[in-house]
């Protein structure tokens, strides 16, 4: 490995997310060891006008990982998990510690099979950035990311201390994970149309979009998520707000044809809130068009 790589600490999976995690500690000084599917020589960061450039490489044989990580950022998609189980092997000992850097409130069931010696942290990411077709990544605001108050959670938060990352250790996550949770929800709208933020816009979608909204924030709140009713609007209000020509993580799947993160994102609200017998008559037509755009067949 380089001598100049920091290879206790690990960003696992160099897409948006990963990319933009790896500049954060690499602008610190803390270079990380990157690992993915695709050999690259580095990761660019596209902040502004400003460029950030990651060295790699970016290692692609869990075979060839010598040693155990402290801190490993898992950046891969929900879909990608099992797909990680080797890196998670190869990079995780008892003292490891796993942060999660995905969509959805079911992280720790869904990682935890695949990762059964490292010590899991759940996260929210508040950040936005996005693929962009040449490879880099673009990054649109602040970086952010809450956490539960954990002993892990503290190892996560000392490896981003002093970077561009805020960490946020948060007393009740929960809550936090599920508001997050419906924003993602209602971006499905996006990928089911394949139009950009500038949708929202129109009184139809915003209608739609409210209405969704607020079906998601009664399944959130019999699965202990403490939000107001004002909740939809304001994540309404956001989409509304953004640029118009915004994207999210599961538009840009969907148009390059990849698996959609359709269970994590949408297919969790539909199943809890089946389990506490609520009703989600826009959830049942929608991620059932979201698994069949996903997983075909046809």
């Amino acid at each position: 490995m380089n001598a100049e790589c920091d290879a206790s600490v690990v960003v696992l999976g160099p897409g948006a997310i990963g990319t933009t995690i790896a500049a954060a500690l690499h602008e610190a000084g803390r270079r990380p060891l990157l690992c993915g599917r695709t050999p690259r020589d580095s990761l660019t960061l596209r902040d502004g006008e400003r460029l950030v450039v990651v060295p790699g490489p970016v290692w692609t044989d869990p075979a060839r990982i010598g040693r155990k990580a402290r801190v490993v950022f898992l950046a891969v998609k929900a879909t990608q998990t099992a797909a990680a189980a080797g890196w998670l092997a190869a990079l995780s000992g008892p003292e490891t510690v796993v942060c999660v850097l995905q969509n959805g409130v079911e992280q720790m069931e869904n990682v935890s099979p695949h990762c059964p010696h490292g010590q899991i942290v759940p996260a929210v990411v508040w950040f936005p950035a996005q693929a962009q077709s040449d490879g880099s990544v673009r990054l649109r605001g602040d970086v952010r990311i809450s956490l539960p108050v954990t002993l892990a959670a503290g190892v996560v938060a000392q490896a981003l201390q002093g970077t561009r990352c805020a960490v946020e250790l948060a007393p009740d996550f929960n809550s936090l994970a599920w508001r997050k949770l419906l924003q993602n929800a209602v971006a499905g709208l996006m990928a089911l149309t394949q139009r950009r933020a500038g949708m929202f816009r129109r009184a139809d979608i915003s209608g739609l979009a409210l209405d969704y909204l607020r079906e998601c924030l009664a399944v959130a709140r019999a699965e202990g998520a403490e939000l107001g009713d004002e909740v939809p609007q304001a994540i309404l209000d956001a989409f509304q707000a953004a640029a118009a020509d915004m994207g999210t993580s599961i538009l840009t799947d969907r148009e390059a044809g990849r698996p959609l993160e359709w269970d994590a994102r949408n297919g969790v609200i539909l199943r809890r809130g089946r389990a506490h017998g609520i009703r989600t008559p826009i959830g049942d037509v929608l991620v059932p068009l979201l698994a069949a755009a996903s997983d075909g067949p046809g």
